[in-house]
């Protein structure tokens, strides 16, 4: 079955003054034709675009070779802040991990061997149960051009199988470097779409903005598909009311509670993006609003916008998130306000008293990777908690403006780009009671005798939407608290083991190492660490 999405019409009666205007499309090279000469790299110069190069290096090749406008988007996407970019794991994580998750998405990697085990790895850590598709290269394939041709036969043997309905390409930082023109990849064989996106550390910032990569790509993808013509429906039919995108990943339950949210507005929750199939992007574009869940969805925001659809900040997260969440997304679907002032007295008060029944008492700093740490963190101080501080990889953008101006206005101090080093600076300036963060931080809090709670796997993998994720924190934030004690007695029997002179294997009782009195040479860093 076939629909037809009303974009055109959308688009037509848009709000100029809420949507930006999106970049004019860039028109698909011919099926099979050639790399643009002068592509890769001179010969020779492959050694001096490896993984050890530098990102200046890297940035200034990928430039040369033809790659400055993917590059400038990325840095108008996804800006670095006061610091070169925050630690992460390796940014391609995020995009591979969108299309693993995906039905009938095939996913082929092209970098330098290292990168691909450790990014295959990880994503089967993560629970992936598919396989990742590997295209090699040595010097003289990568300079002579031989790679490009390689990967355009990887993509046709996958294509041919039948089995998919789209292949995604993903180029790590030396084939970017080396202007790899993945752009010149035939946009579809027999029938299977080939989404060809450059993914390189030096050039992304984060994992959670590597998703955004790929779910722009793919959704400019479906765009074009939708406003040529008929399209297919969702797996369980279009929905009867008017429908709300939901942008960015999440606890599985809570695009359910949202659904129950919108229901009293009449309006339904819509898929959501990253999707989990190919035809579910249609469905996100077919939506009355977006609901930008996360904050840092930039490329896939300027789709939508393109599609005609207004984005709305922030999440229904808590009392205050909740009514002022509700007041938006009515005010962006047309929603009269008597019916959004008779959801919100509904809706609000089960949820104001969740947070009264499931006390935090408590100083906690946050932090994290996942986009969702400002919406935590009004949880916790609505729940009444004391977060003098809260700190994301992610950028400042304006869906996260409504709250990082309400954490604000409560004396949170909001960093953007946080680094490690902005994290362990407030866990040492405020003393907290428990520090939830990323495993380095979790390790000094630990270590220093403070309970800790690592984001990704204990905070970010609950609901936290509506009356359930308002009870959610309670549990697991109170217990981690009562612990102090037993962390403080764990510490003083492991007092100095691991350190010092009781560092190390001993066959017999340590003894205390003599000082080193010959001076040494300082060792020159190498590779990654120079």
């Amino acid at each position: 079955m076939a629909v037809s999405l009303d974009i055109a019409d959308l688009r037509a009666r848009r709000r100029p003054a809420e949507i930006p205007a999106a970049p004019a499309p860039v028109p698909a090279p011919e099926q099979g034709a050639a790399p643009e000469p002068g592509f890769a790299p001179e010969p020779g110069s492959a050694d001096g675009l490896g993984c050890h190069g530098g990102k200046a290096t890297l940035r200034a090749a990928a430039e040369a070779a033809g790659l400055s406008e993917t590059l400038a988007t990325y840095r108008r996407d996804y800006p670095a802040g006061p610091h070169d970019q925050p630690q992460s794991m390796c940014p391609a994580f995020g995009a591979l991990r969108v299309g693993l998750r995906m039905r009938r998405t095939a996913t082929l990697l092209s970098g330098s061997a290292c990168c691909v085990y450790g990014l295959t790895f990880t994503a089967h850590f993560y629970g992936a149960r598919r396989s990742v598709g590997y295209v090699p290269f040595n010097s003289e394939t990568l300079v002579t051009g031989k790679l490009f041709e390689d990967i355009r036969e990887a993509v046709h043997e996958v294509a041919r199988t039948g089995e998919h309905d789209a292949v995604v390409v993903i180029n790590l930082c030396v084939p970017t470097a080396s202007g790899v023109p993945l752009r010149l990849l035939p946009k579809a064989i027999d029938g299977v779409r080939i989404i060809g996106i450059d993914v390189p550390g030096f050039g992304v910032p984060t994992h959670a903005e590597a998703k955004d990569v790929l779910a722009g790509a793919m959704l400019a993808y479906a765009r074009q598909e939708a406003e040529r013509g008929p399209v297919a429906a969702p797996r369980g039919g279009r929905s009867e009311r008017p429908s709300v995108t939901l942008l960015g990943e999440m606890f599985p339950a809570d695009p359910v509670v949202i659904g129950g949210l919108l229901e009293p507005l009449g309006l339904a929750a819509g898929p959501v993006v990253p999707t989990r199939e190919w035809r579910e992007l249609y469905a996100a574009l077919d939506g009355a609003a977006v609901a930008a869940i996360h904050p840092f969805y930039a490329a896939s925001v300027r789709e939508f916008a393109a599609a005609g659809r207004p984005v709305v900040g922030s999440a229904p997260v808590g009392h205050d998130g909740t009514a002022d969440w509700l007041e938006a997304i009515g005010n962006a679907c047309d929603v009269a306000p008597a019916v959004i002032a008779a959801a919100k007295a509904r809706l609000l008060p089960p949820i104001r008293a969740a947070i009264a029944a499931n006390p935090i008492r408590g100083r906690i700093t946050l932090s994290g990777y996942e986009g969702s740490e400002l919406l935590v963190a009004r949880l916790l101080v609505e729940s009444g908690a004391e977060v003098p501080y809260v700190g994301t990889a992610c950028p400042r953008t304006p869906w996260s403006e409504p709250d990082r101006a309400w954490l604000e206005e409560r004396g949170v101090a909001v960093r953007f780009r946080a680094s490690l080093e902005d994290d362990l600076a407030a866990l040492a300036a405020f003393r907290p009671d428990l520090a939830i963060g990323t495993t380095p931080v979790v390790q000094k809090a630990k270590e220093g005798g403070t309970p800790a709670l690592y984001f990704t796997n204990l905070i970010s993998a609950r609901p936290l939407m509506g009356v359930a994720g308002a009870g959610s924190l309670a549990e697991v934030v109170n217990a981690a608290m009562g612990n102090r004690d037993r962390f403080a007695a764990m510490r003083g029997f492991f007092e100095g083991v691991g350190t010092g002179h009781a560092a190390g294997i001993w066959q017999e009782r340590p003894r205390a190492k003599a000082a080193v009195t010959m001076a040494r040479a300082p060792e020159r860093p190498i590779g990654e660490m120079a």
